[in-house]
């Protein structure tokens, strides 16, 4: 696509520089730069994309996007007020616009966002409607699976993600839209069908600097939707019993987006009650209108019961059957690292979940006692160079809900990890805790002290399989290292009954050996005895 017609999609762009080259790709990394690339010059929080202008053009770059700065350059240029918003749209227009073709449902919010997306891509996929997937977890651009390096990509590949979902079949894309996804434009210009609100609590306020920032730019998914006039019908399914979802529930109700409520409280368009929950997961009444049924999830907590109503009430806006819907949800997979189950079947449970805020750790404890555990035991930390506010919470959280906490690190980033551990520590009450900043050795800890219907929970990292220290990123999987616990366990206790049951097997042989003797000896003494009664009849 010659860069004219890109170029078209920017308001107030301003052209510079000689020709029109042909854009064989977008890219924003100049370490990525190629021949024939339109280099998109972006200011982030780390580093200024215009500083590396020249490392791109070095690289053969066909044309630049940057910042009006006036300055002229090798190759054409863009002159643009806002590279990012500018990136976001030509990105649109070099894939085709992609998102025109499909089924476009995005969820924002604290903490559900993985699981409701993987849920509504599951139902949509299981009525064969192919759906792919961007998101924390992965990316499913329909049967092709890739690793995500954030959880809302950035727009240049987005937009190619959501491309190659066209190619290969798909009709309907679940994204997970995040606060940093909206305000750095990530997703501007794609046209969602469905937004979903799951729930707003403190989390990314070292970027957004309060909570009505931090909501304000929630809420402009919504306003996307409602102000997108490429789609005919717009949807907002919408937490009612979350604060902040009822704000958009009033302030969308009135427009041209259809709202639809969820929750466990009277007045939910979407309603769950009589929570009946197992080890196995969830069974609870849903009613939608005057239609009622009973439904079941494989999740444990009633945090999946409002994912679950979420991606049903989504699904059925795009076009399901709410029996069918309700009936594959009770054959949902394990989310990685959502309260994923790692025990395997021992006679104790441990349990692996990414829950790094105040309130999402607090579900997860909650969920778990409801499983009437003998000790409730939490490893957790949190994270460097985030949010430090937040940490006291979690240290109150996890004081008043585990019966015991190992306080460790969790990507700690360029901060010291025992001044983070101490700021836990000012907010938990009590001494039923202790510090190990070493987290493989606070997993193994954990681990040691289980006995039989006790539940350990491992909090902070779920899926994700590296540890960020000091500009590193270092292998080290929660999931992997408890379950490499439980085994070293597992030897230790066999090599442990092993030895019991040598000692009593060599006490046993003592026994018998001792027996053994002390009947020869009695033999003895009696043909002894005999002798001499025979002695003295003589």
């Amino acid at each position: 696509m010659r860069l004219n017609t890109l170029a078209e999609a920017v308001e107030g762009v301003v052209v510079s520089g000689k020709g029109n080259p042909e854009i064989s790709s977008l890219c924003y990394d100049s370490r990525e730069a190629s021949e024939g690339a339109l280099f998109f010059a972006i200011s982030g929080g780390n580093a200024d994309g215009h500083q590396y202008i020249g490392q791109a053009i070095k690289s053969r770059v066909a044309a630049v996007v940057a910042d009006h700065k006036g300055t002229q350059l090798a190759v054409p240029t863009l002159g643009v007020a806002d590279s990012r918003g500018a990136m976001s749209a030509i990105a649109d227009v070099f894939h085709g616009r992609p998102s025109a073709s499909l089924k476009v449902a995005g969820v924002t919010g604290t903490n559900g966002k993985t699981t409701t997306t993987l849920m509504l891509s599951y139902l949509l996929n299981a009525a064969h409607r192919n759906c792919g997937v961007l998101g924390t977890v992965k990316y499913d651009l329909g049967g092709e699976e890739l690793i995500g390096r954030r959880t809302t990509p950035e727009s240049a590949d987005l937009q190619g993600y959501l491309a190659r979902m066209v190619e290969n079949g798909c009709v309907a894309a679940a994204i997970e839209v995040s606060s940093h996804g909206i305000a750095l434009k990530r997703t501007a210009d794609v046209r969602f069908d469905v937004a979903i609100f799951t729930n707003l609590s403190r989390d990314h306020l070292d970027f957004h600097g309060d909570m009505e920032a931090y909501f304000s730019t929630k809420r402009g998914l919504f306003e996307q939707i409602a102000t997108c006039e490429s789609k005919e019908k717009s949807l907002a399914v919408i937490n009612r019993d979350d604060a902040s979802g009822r704000k958009l529930i009033h302030e969308f109700s009135s427009g041209r987006t259809s709202v639809v409520s969820y929750g466990l409280g009277l007045g939910a368009d979407y309603l769950a009650s009589d929570l009946r929950q197992s080890r196995e997961g969830v069974e609870f009444n849903l009613q939608v209108g005057n239609r009622k049924l009973r439904a079941k999830i494989p999740l444990i907590g009633k945090f999946n019961v409002y994912n679950a109503l979420a991606a049903l009430a989504a699904g059925v806006g795009m076009g399901l059957n709410l029996r069918e819907a309700a009936k594959n949800l009770a054959m949902f997979p394990q989310v990685p690292g959502r309260l994923e189950s790692v025990s395997d079947g021992r006679a104790f449970d441990v349990y692996v979940d990414y829950a790094h805020t105040p309130d999402a750790l607090e579900n997860a404890l909650e969920t778990l006692r409801g499983l009437d555990p003998r000790r409730l035991i939490v490893v957790f930390g949190c994270g460097g160079n985030r949010d430090s506010d937040k940490r006291a919470e979690m240290g109150e959280v996890a004081s008043r809900l585990a019966n015991y906490a190992i306080i460790t690190s969790d990507n700690p980033r360029d901060e010291n990890p025992e001044e983070i551990i101490s700021g836990i520590e000012s907010g938990f009450k009590g001494d039923h805790s202790e510090r190990v900043v070493d987290r493989r050795e606070a997993i193994g800890l954990g681990v040691s002290y289980l006995v039989p219907r006790d539940i350990l929970l491992i909090a902070g990292k779920g899926h994700e399989d590296y540890q960020e220290v000091a500009g590193r990123a270092l292998r080290f999987d929660d999931r992997d290292v408890a379950r490499q616990m439980l085994r070293d366990r597992d030897h230790v206790r066999a090599d442990m009954v092993r030895e019991k049951r040598e000692e009593m097997e060599l006490k046993e042989q003592e026994r018998q050996e001792r027996q053994e003797r002390q009947e020869r000896q009695e033999g003895i003494r009696g043909r002894s005895d005999d002798e001499s009664a025979d002695w003295r009849k003589k």
